[in-house]
């Protein structure tokens, strides 16, 4: 278990992390999210005793990481797959951190089959690819057998197929009773691979809620089909609706819920071919969620002819 108990950093004028409290449970993929400058990685450095908080504490299993004797076997990280010897071999690399926690050399090469680094295990690092680079990293996380995964970014670099066995492996992890917190910018992939959700901004904390509910606190549109979706239109704004018409013509209506468009429609003598309410996605609900909280933004400009 991870516990982040009123977490506060602050450098200087700026505070990176504001009275943050969150608990990263077992049996869960929880996903970790947050625009740019948001402070999750200032957390999870945080967590690992890399940063020393200004207030508030970071627990590992109820202790600071720092006091865990042979810690990886408590709880394996990823901050920065790019922060390695690049003169080292991937064997030589985990082999290293194995001896700084008493693991043995059987174990990094189960790891290495295990993160598909076999057939490369004598390679330096420095001629690996970033997805390569990125496995590797997975690898040492996972070196110690830990009961507690952090993993910031790890989808970078990776190709679909490494995505989706990290998801699998991730989930299965889960499965057995392991904790796992996950940093990530893909939203769809973090809809398949997460169970529960923290999002923060500006250092503080958003939402903390399963992720089946994420998009659910959000307003979706209802999708409606009609021989007559002008007239239906003028009647649903007349009536405080939101109209838009998508590009097959069917109409997407948001400020008014499926039932009582459906009452609008029958009191106007409208026939309905389709009456579907349709939730935010995750990409949409995070928009929402962080809209003011997002530190670097981009304005749209008309293209120049």
């Amino acid at each position: 278990m991870i516990e982040v108990n009123e977490l506060t950093m602050r450098y200087g004028d700026k505070v990176a992390v504001d009275d943050l409290s969150f608990t990263v449970k077992p049996g869960l993929v929880t996903g970790f999210l947050g625009p740019n400058g948001a402070g999750k990685s200032t957390t999870m450095r945080a967590v690992l005793g890399l940063e020393v908080p200004t207030a508030g504490k970071a627990l590992v299993n109820g202790r600071p990481y720092t006091s865990i004797p042979r810690p990886m076997r408590s709880m394996g990280a990823l901050l920065d797959a790019g922060a390695v010897h690049g003169g080292r071999s991937a064997f030589a690399h985990l082999a290293c951190l194995a001896r700084s926690n008493g693991i043995g050399r059987a174990r990094v090469a189960a790891v290495l089959d295990q993160v598909g680094l076999t057939d490369v295990a004598g390679k330096r690092i420095g001629g690996f690819s970033l997805g390569m680079r990125q496995r590797l990293g997975i690898g040492a996380a996972l070196l110690g057998d830990p009961g507690v995964l952090m993993l910031d970014e790890p989808l970078n670099g990776l190709d679909p197929e490494g995505i989706r066995w990290l998801r699998d492996l991730l989930r299965s992890l889960a499965a057995e009773g392991r904790t796992v917190l996950l940093s990530s910018h893909l939203m769809n992939e973090m809809a398949l691979s997460a169970d529960h959700v923290v999002v923060i901004g500006q250092g503080r904390l958003i939402a903390d809620t399963a992720m089946t509910a994420l998009a659910g606190h959000f307003q979706g549109d209802v999708l409606v089909r009609t021989p007559h979706p002008e007239r239906l239109t003028d009647i649903l704004r007349a009536h405080g609706a939101t109209v838009a018409v998508e590009d097959d013509g069917a109409l997407s209506v948001r400020d008014r819920d499926a039932a009582e468009i459906g009452v609008l429609a029958l009191a106007a003598g409208i026939a309905l071919a389709e009456l579907s309410p349709r939730g935010a996605s995750l990409e949409e609900a995070f928009m929402r969620l962080t809209a003011d909280s997002t530190e670097y933004r981009t304005t749209p400009k008309e293209a120049v002819r």
